[in-house]
């Protein structure tokens, strides 16, 4: 409480030529879940005889579906999955880095089987946080005869629930540094124009440049391995109340994006 008046009676003392303007990107900023647009790319998922595929998951998944943990390699924050079928409509999916449970994912197929609910919780975070969010899928084909339920192409519509630790984050443009802190503590600074800088927090040793496109638009580009995995514009609108972000991931080949009102 000291420490923040006597910034405050600075600020007062200055004069309007002193103080440093402040960017529009400064602030708090809180997603707004009614409009996020979700990826239009369906996930393909496949339990049959016993066996568990998704090729479309980042890295891929062919494990057997016995409830025991199954060694995956590859650029994620969980070194085994576990897949156990609770029922006839139902899945879940459990993974682990180094014996601790850092995400887990439970799939429900609705009885007339054309849509699903995906409850996740996620803890891949250097403090290990979880954030829980809810998403509903529509399916887009069938699975094969035989198969389990959740079987066939999914495409996520929308979520609709999320834990409020999973909906903010911090920026700050300062000169020609511009800093991300997300609410559980993952961080990155990094200098406009400048080299990379590490994302703070993040298990998959994610490497961050940004420059500014335009007055209110900066770019962000995540590496992994000296390869780009994903983009993202943040951009403030002219009134400075509403961020509109939008997410370029390179593996999946999708995007998405949702506006952020300032908090």
């Amino acid at each position: 409480m000291k420490k923040l008046f006597c910034i405050a009676l600075l600020a007062a003392l200055l004069s309007p030529s002193q103080a440093a303007a402040q960017s529009p990107f400064d602030g708090t900023w809180k997603i707004d879940l009614n409009t996020t647009q979700l990826p239009t790319k369906p996930g393909a998922y496949l339990l049959q005889a016993g066996v568990y595929h998704c090729r479309t998951c980042i890295p891929p998944i062919d494990v057997r579906a016995d409830g025991l943990d199954h060694r995956v390699s590859g650029d994620s924050c969980y070194d085994t999955v576990s897949i156990r079928v609770l029922d006839d409509r139902t899945v879940q999916e459990t993974d682990k880095n180094r014996g601790k449970i850092v995400h887990t994912e439970k799939m429900t197929v609705a009885a007339d089987g054309n849509t699903a609910v995906w409850e996740f919780s996620d803890s891949c975070d250097a403090n290990g946080e979880e954030v829980t969010w809810k998403q509903i899928s529509v399916r887009v084909s069938k699975g094969p005869a035989g198969s389990h339920a959740i079987s066939g192409s999914w495409r996520a519509m929308r979520i609709v629930n999320s834990s409020e630790n999973g909906l903010t984050a911090t920026l700050k443009l300062d000169g020609d540094n511009f800093s991300f802190t997300d609410s559980t503590g993952q961080s990155y600074t990094a200098k406009l124009d400048g080299p990379d800088a590490p994302f703070k927090g993040d298990p998959s040793n994610t490497l961050v440049s940004v420059k500014r496109i335009d007055e209110n638009t900066i770019e962000e580009t995540d590496k992994r391995a000296g390869k780009v995995v994903s983009m993202t514009r943040f951009t403030v609108s002219a009134d400075g109340k509403t961020l509109n972000v939008t997410i370029s991931d390179k593996l999946q080949g999708s995007s998405t994006q949702f506006l952020a009102q300032k908090q």
